[in-house]
């Protein structure tokens, strides 16, 4: 039931759940606070090796609560990160504690990005693959 006419919200709320859920199939796991934390190290690690026009074009396809979760803590000026090493990229997904989750980093990044692949159009994401080091494009799937 929506809340004073602001089914935005439960859209929104509904949308970031099911976006969860393929996740979590994804990472065969139960936990939904390691799909999450997965989805926003990788979606924010994106950003960060995005031109600031493209990383703006990108989230305009993003649900708003997933928008909030990309954007959190961001810096354009700061953009796109000197290093865009895949070590780089990487480096939030090594740096965190996942407690169900038995993929290595790398692997964790490329089953997000499967997810990313059903939920934005092509076009965005072949834009987003052109922006980014040949090194970080190759963990996207063919």
């Amino acid at each position: 039931m929506a809340l004073h006419g602001l089914t935005v919200i439960d859209d929104t709320v509904h949308t970031t759940h099911i976006w969860l859920k393929e996740i979590m199939e994804q990472l065969h796991t139960e936990s939904r606070r390691d799909a999450f934390r997965a989805l926003r190290l990788v979606l924010q690690s994106l950003r960060d090796h995005l031109p600031v026009e493209q990383s703006a074009h990108l989230s305009a396809q993003l649900p708003l609560l997933i928008r909030g979760l990309y954007f959190e803590g961001w810096r354009p000026s700061q953009l796109p990160r000197k290093d865009r090493t895949v070590d780089g990229f990487l480096q939030p997904l090594h740096d965190a504690k996942f407690s169900g989750v038995g993929f290595a980093p790398v692997d964790i990044a490329r089953r997000v990005f499967l997810v990313l692949e059903t939920k934005i159009s092509d076009g965005e994401i072949d834009d987003v693959k052109r922006s980014l080091p040949k090194p970080i494009r190759q963990l996207w799937s063919d």
